[in-house]
């Protein structure tokens, strides 16, 4: 199958090149990554899904990167990289930022713990020493 669609875009070009194929292979590559990294891989529906999303994100950003007046679309493999690089940097950051989060919070709740007295303390452990 892949074989017969490469012959109809060589036979419909009128020439066909070693290096035609490779920009297909760095955008699903780049949709892969993004995907995965971006809404993880749980199921196998969800995988399927997150590689979608990856997709369609991928292309909304190409889109908006070329948009930009200072970029010409010669940079499409930097701009690429750089897609790559943010979508393997972000899960981490999401991660430490939950991370914080979850710590700020614990934190504020041992202070709460700390500054409420227990309430009916007193009267168990006067309990305990009238026993002994």
């Amino acid at each position: 199958m892949v074989a017969f669609s490469g012959a109809l875009i060589a036979q419909q070009g009128g020439f066909a090149d070693v290096g035609m194929g490779i920009g297909m292979i760095i955008i699903g590559l780049a949709s892969v990554i993004i995907g995965e990294a971006l809404f993880g891989t749980k199921s196998i529906a969800r995988t399927t899904l997150a590689v979608i999303g990856g997709a369609i994100i991928y292309r909304i950003v190409v889109t908006l990167a070329l948009r930009v007046e200072f970029l010409e679309p010669g940079d499409m493999k930097l701009i690429t990289a750089i897609i790559v690089i943010l979508a393997l940097i972000a899960p981490k950051m999401i991660e430490s930022y939950k991370e914080k989060k979850r710590k700020v919070k614990r934190q504020l709740e041992n202070m709460q713990m700390v500054a409420v007295p227990s309430e009916g303390k007193g009267e168990a452990g006067a309990a305990l020493k009238s026993d002994s």
